[in-house]
Order: C-alpha cells, then sequence, then structure tokens
C-alpha cells in the first residue's frame, strides 16, 4: 500500500472482486487529479477544475434501471415503471460476468458515508474503473475521518464499470446498459454508461428504501437555513426545476441541494457534494455556483471549453444541455459542514409547468400538500435524461418517482406527520413557463422566483390577500415584493383567456386521471384536495 493510501481490512475479495491489476484505495483529490490526467479522462481548466465526459449518456438511463425481485422486495417494494423487475439468477449472471470483465483492471475504491446524521448514515462502498468517477465518488459523498478507513466495513457496495457492456441477449436486460439494485445483498451494478449521476442516484435509491422503515422521510429535495434567524426550508423538485439555483441562496446557509432526510431531531444531507446543471450559467443570477465552474476540485462534466486557453464555456451545449459541476459543498461560502439543521418553518415544492398556467406562487393546505407531493406535477427538462430534448409534463410521484422504492402514500404520510409535529407551512412555486405554454410563454425569471421564495420564507405571503385558484382550488397570493401582479395571476400573462381556461382545465384533468393510481390508498380529505 503506497502512503498516499489508506487500504480497509475488508478487501476485495469480500466482493468476489479477484486477480485485480493495481487497486487504489481512497485516494485524496490531489492524488486523484494526476490520475485523471495521466490516464487522459480528463482535462484541467483554467483556475483548477478538472473537466470529463461521459459519453453517449449525458443524462440517467432511466429505462436501464433494474431492481432485483426476490421474495423480500416482492412484497416490501412500489413495482413502479421506474425500476423493472430482475430475477435473482438473473442477476448472479450478469454480476458473475462483470466480476470476470473486471479481473486484471486497474481499479479505484473510495469508502464513504450516505448521511450527515450518525444514527442514520449507510456506510457505502463505491468501486470505480475509472480515476475520474472516484473522484466523483469522493466529491458527492460524505468523507469519513480518516481513522475510520481502515477498518470500514460496507452496508452498501456500488460497483460501476462504464466500459463493461451487457450483452441483452444472455444478461436478461433490454439493452447494453443498465443499473441494477439488489437489495437483500445491499449492492449495486452500473454498467455501460460514465454518467456520474447514477452512482449517487443509486445510493439515494437504497436509503429511500431504509430510511422510511426507521420512521425517516426521506426526499429529493434541498434545504438551506437564514443566515439571521436560524430557520431552515426545505425545497422539492426534480433536476432543472431549480432546487440547487434557489436553495444556494446567498442570504441563507446551505444544508444540501439534492437529497435530504427528516427525522426526530431535524434536517440532514445526504451528501457531501453538490451536482448543479451549469448550462448558460451566470455570475449575475447565480453567483455562488457561477465560483464553484472556477475553482480547484470542482467537476465540470460534459461542459465545453477552448484548448488552447482552458477556459469554460458554460452557454455551449454542443454535447448537451445537462451540462454538470460536481463539487464540494464547502466550496459554497457558508454552507454548513456538518450537514444538519433544525426542523423546517417552510416546505417549497417546486414545479417546472410546461403548459404555463401554474401561477408563480400558491398556498398549499396539509390535504393539499400531500396531493401535490404525490401527484409530483413537473416537467422532464432537456438532458436529465437520455432522449429528453425538451421538457415534457410529467407526473412524478415524491418529486423523484425513479427513486422512491416504497408507495408514495408511505413517504406522503411521513410528511404530513412531520409538517403537521412542526406547524410547517407549504408552497407550490412555479419555476417553469408564464404567458403560454413551452414554445409560446417564456421561462420564469429566476428574480421573480427568487422573489416569491423570500417572500414566503420572511413570513409576508402568510398574511398577504389571496384569492382562490378555479381549478385546483389552492390559495394564490395577489401581492408579492418584486413580482407584479399580472404576473401572479397566471390567466393574465395570457393574450387569449379562453385558451388559458382550455389549457387549464387540459392539465386539472390530467391531475386527476394520474391520481386514480392512488385512490385505493388516500385518505378522502387529499381526494377532495386535488383540482376541482
Amino acid at each position: 500500500m503506497k502512503a498516499s493510501e489508506v487500504e480497509s481490512s475488508y478487501g476485495l475479495d469480500h466482493h468476489g472482486i479477484r486477480n485485480t491489476g493495481p487497486v487504489h484505495w481512497n485516494l485524496r483529490t490531489t492524488v486523484l487529479y494526476e490520475h485523471i490526467v495521466r490516464r487522459c479522462e480528463g482535462n484541467v481548466a483554467h483556475l483548477g477544475p478538472i473537466i470529463v465526459r461521459s459519453g453517449q449518456h449525458t443524462g440517467r438511463a432511466a429505462k436501464d434501471k433494474y431492481v432485483v425481485k426476490d421474495e423480500k422486495t416482492a412484497k416490501e417494494l412500489w413495482w413502479n415503471p421506474s425500476g423493472k423487475p430482475m430475477a435473482p439468477e438473473t442477476y448472479d449472471r450478469l454480476r458473475t460476468r462483470m466480476m470476470a470483465y473486471l479481473q486484471g483492471r486497474e481499479l479505484y475504491v473510495q469508502d464513504t458515508y450516505c448521511g450527515n446524521h450518525p444514527k442514520y448514515r449507510l456506510k457505502v462502498r463505491v468501486i470505480n474503473e475509472t480515476a475520474w468517477h472516484n473522484l466523483f465518488t469522493r466529491t458527492m459523498l460524505v468523507r469519513p475521518p480518516v481513522k475510520d478507513l481502515a477498518d470500514f466495513t460496507p452496508e452498501l457496495t456500488i460497483i460501476q464499470a462504464p466500459s463493461f457492456l451487457a450483452l441483452p441477449e444472455e444478461d436478461g436486460v433490454e439493452r447494453e446498459t443498465f443499473v441494477v439494485l439488489n437489495l437483500s445483498r445491499m449492492e449495486v451494478l452500473i454498467g455501460g454508461t460514465a454518467y456520474g449521476g447514477e452512482i449517487k442516484k443509486a445510493a439515494f435509491s437504497v436509503l429511500n428504501y431504509l430510511l422510511p422503515l426507521q420512521d425517516v422521510l426521506s426526499m429529493h429535495a434541498s434545504a438551506n437555513v437564514g443566515k439571521t434567524d436560524g430557520n431552515s426550508t426545505v425545497f422539492f423538485g426534480l433536476s432543472g426545476t431549480g432546487k440547487t439555483t434557489l436553495s444556494t441562496d446567498p442570504e441563507r446557509c446551505l444544508v444540501g441541494d439534492d437529497e435530504i432526510g427528516w427525522c426526530d431531531d431535524g434536517l440532514f444531507n445526504f451528501e457531501g457534494g453538490c451536482y448543479a446543471k451549469v448550462i448558460r450559467l451566470s455570475s449575475e443570477s447565480e453567483p455562488q455556483i457561477h465560483d464553484c465552474t472556477r475553482r480547484f476540485g470542482t467537476i465540470l462534466e460534459n461542459v465545453m471549453y477552448d484548448a488552447w486557453t482552458r477556459r469554460v464555456d458554460l452557454d455551449d451545449a454542443t454535447l448537451t444541455q445537462n451540462t454538470r459541476a460536481a463539487y464540494p459543498i464547502t466550496h459554497i461560502p457558508g454552507a454548513i459542514r456538518d450537514g444538519r439543521a433544525v426542523h423546517p418553518n417552510n416546505v417549497i415544492m417546486l414545479t417546472c409547468d410546461a403548459f404555463g398556467v401554474m401561477p408563480p406562487i400558491a398556498r398549499l393546505t396539509p390535504e393539499q400538500a400531500m396531493y401535490h407531493f404525490m401527484s409530483g406535477y413537473t416537467a422532464k427538462v432537456a438532458g436529465t435524461e437520455k432522449g429528453v430534448t425538451e421538457p415534457m409534463a410529467t407526473f412524478s410521484a415524491c418529486f423523484g418517482q425513479p427513486f422512491m422504492m416504497l408507495h408514495p402514500y408511505e413517504y406522503a404520510k411521513l410528511l404530513a406527520d412531520r409538517m403537521r409535529d412542526n406547524k410547517v407551512a407549504c408552497w407550490l412555486i412555479n419555476t417553469g413557463w408564464s404567458g403560454g405554454p413551452y414554445g409560446t410563454g417564456e421561462r420564469m425569471p429566476i428574480a421573480y422566483s427568487r422573489a416569491v421564495v423570500h417572500g414566503a420564507l420572511s413570513g409576508k405571503l402568510r398574511d398577504a390577500p389571496t384569492r382562490t385558484n378555479p381549478f385546483f382550488g389552492f390559495e394564490v397570493p395577489t401581492e408579492c415584493d418584486g413580482v407584479p401582479a399580472d404576473v401572479l395571476d397566471a390567466k393574465k400573462t395570457w393574450k387569449d383567456p379562453t385558451a388559458f381556461d382550455v389549457k387549464a382545465k387540459a392539465l386539472a384533468e390530467s391531475f386527476k386521471e394520474n391520481f386514480k393510481a392512488y385512490a385505493d390508498v388516500a385518505p378522502k380529505e387529499v381526494l377532495a384536495a386535488g383540482p376541482k
């Protein structure tokens, strides 16, 4: 073992990985930089970030996610289209071929935690065939104290080999790409894709299975804390709806930007880093995140740059709209280093409304909060999944259906209990389109979204005058500092009010149609909280 490495006594032979080439254990960021450059996996850009490419997969391979269905998981899991069932024997065949592929190869291991709460954190070992994915792991998950690495025994193992391709006719999968969760063995296999986000979302999916069983709400959400009042806020939303942007606020301290737990003693971040979309990022609208794209230790995934000057071009979407920056949360000034916060005063649900009929902000009752949480209406934004090139209206339960392993009502009950016990206000905010649907209207300015968030968090909107939305039944403020009154009334932003009514009615009907899947479990008061 080299002086720069800390190898665990729980070796790779425990995972059935043998006869490998060199294995590098828990390398630090600077050393991983050297390996990335030496192996031609990436290039160092101006001011220190490292630029990497993920190949054909520039977003999650959503159609290639599998979950092993055995006697235990068959009864416990919510078997939705986001996770296709795989037989245990099929998993074993695929795993055997993958282990054979790893023989003789140079490998990288990072032993990490997923979760900043000592009672609920999960010990996660990630085994990579590339140095840059190992740096991604080190950046995005929580780093244990060095003294804990020598005897580190993982509770979850993620084995990721982008160059290993499945043989569909032999391996029981549909394509060469696969992400397979085996919850009984606490193991994840990832192959055929180099998109970094698959690693963190795999760990998140496992926590979404484990934590609710311990009465902890696992959330696809970000969280921050006010610098002066100490009040915390949770932001729900899919990738691209503004979780990272709105929670990374110079006036507030960031807890985490994507995956948060809510337990009896407050909030805790699952991760040690942030994974932000950076396409067309500007220093004016998002100064803190923009600064992170110019720092050592940041991984720029599929970001374009000048080969001579090594300066990045955040406006260039040649490879994808889903350009990403992965950076330690400590790159954000004032970020909460221990990843912990008190119970929130406000919960914000972010929707990217591609139809342009949702108002910039609405106040939700507890029953409406459960309804909209289980519905998870938003739009898939260009690039976050392979094949998505423009926003698509969708319903994603709990604002994160691909990662939710239990029935949505299980998470909704926990959310309602936490909100009731802590007297939490809930708001629905549209960061999508205004003045018409996608292609006709315009995307809601970030300044307006920040203004309604500040209005909600300051308490000003709690007592502001409201009107009842005739289609959805929630209360919409009629005034908010920094937002024109006509913008608060979505109908007034349309040139044709009749066309607005038609589109709003159609969206309301799609809500009701989608919620039929939950009609057999949702209480009558939640069913009544939907569109009229």
